[in-house]
């Protein structure tokens, strides 16, 4: 066969070959989308898409720090962003690319501008508060009708916890936000770098864990839904969740979320695009669409979790907005923090401490 007649011939079989689809990798957290969301950005834009998820900041930055991590949009909390962004992992975001930033709530980004200046590497995807999640019945079964479901004390306080035991406590495996929750729970700064204010957070912790049935960042949605465990220190999102769950099953569980009096942590999940990301173009499709009023909506709606989207809000169930858990009131958001960005020491001396909680020594 001449040259020329080769060619053609891979001419010909490319012409009747269809084009690979496009790809894109993505690592959320579980539990944390709407059901056709995936399906509809497909539907949209024929990419392909492999959804991965986490339980915890600490599986995301092991992978994101040791690079290659085959992921093109991820979502670190605003904390852990700011210390990933400094360490290179991270692109800056081509915002010529995202005409849905049109949509955002200035208020809330200028928050989350704190962790990466001007937004330049993230958008925020949901937020929220870290806080108590309680069966109402084995809570007032276990301490009465006086029982401090609006305090830190419900799970803080070793009488109350040892009470509490029988039913089932459970916490986060986030150190960074249980340690402040503490912290701030003895008077103390729940921003504090001082090792002595982690430790005295950690000590607290201790005297606690005895009556702690585990330490998990998924776990307790179901278990909370099915009765399973009476009082969870969790995210705020997720307690809605298994409140739905609990509904849905009708199995008699009435769960409720609480943001403590002491106040808690504020947090922001941002999507961003690790500097080695194989389809950068199709990430920044991903994260604009996120950003449609209408997506935005249908994943809170889904999800119970605030978004950062203005447009989206007339767009949001009633039950949603109206719920102060998840869009607290003015007074109670002066209560709240956002979270501290630790350099390494402070860093070892919380992963230590947290070591210690959870092995009881």
């Amino acid at each position: 066969m001449s040259t020329r007649a080769t060619f053609a011939a891979l001419a010909a079989l490319a012409a009747a070959t269809p084009a690979a689809a496009e790809e894109l990798h993505i690592f959320n957290w579980s539990d944390y989308i709407a059901e056709d969301t995936i399906a509809k950005f497909k539907a949209a834009t024929g990419i392909d898409v492999t959804y991965d998820v986490f339980d915890s900041n600490e599986v995301l930055e092991t992978k994101l720090m040791a690079g290659a991590s085959g992921y093109d949009v991820v979502v670190p909390t605003a904390d852990f962003l700011t210390r990933q962004i400094a360490a290179g992992v991270f692109q800056k975001l081509d915002k010529s690319q995202l005409p849905n930033l049109a949509n955002m709530n200035p208020v809330v980004m200028e928050r989350a501008a704190a962790f990466d200046e001007n937004n330049d590497h993230a958008i925020v995807y949901m937020w929220g508060t870290t806080g108590i999640g309680y069966n109402v019945a084995k809570v007032t079964e276990a301490l009465g009708e006086d029982a401090p479901t609006n305090s830190w004390s419900l799970v803080f306080d070793p009488a109350n916890a040892e009470k509490l035991a029988g039913c089932g406590i459970s916490l986060l495996d986030a150190p960074t936000e249980i340690l402040a929750a503490a912290m701030n729970y003895l008077g103390l700064d729940p921003r504090s770098t001082e090792k002595a204010d982690i430790e005295a957070g950690a000590e607290l912790l201790k005297t606690i864990q005895p009556h702690v049935r585990y330490f998990h960042s998924s776990q307790y949605i179901n278990d909370l839904a099915n009765g399973d465990i009476c009082v969870s220190v969790g995210w705020s999102g997720d307690v809605f969740q298994a409140q739905a769950r609990a509904a849905e099953a009708e199995n008699g569980v009435d769960i409720a979320y609480v943001i403590p009096n002491e106040g808690a942590l504020m947090w922001f999940d941002m999507m961003a695009i690790p500097a080695d990301a194989k389809n950068p173009e199709a990430a920044l499709k991903f994260i604009n669409f996120i950003m449609d009023e209408q997506i935005a909506a249908d994943i809170t709606n889904y999800v119970w979790y605030a978004n950062a989207n203005k447009a989206s809000t007339p767009l949001i169930d009633a039950e949603v907005t109206s719920n102060p858990g998840i869009y607290p009131s003015d007074e109670v958001l002066n209560r709240l923090w956002t979270a501290k960005v630790y350099d390494a020491r402070t860093s070892r001396t919380i992963n230590r401490a947290w070591t210690a909680v959870k092995t009881g020594r």
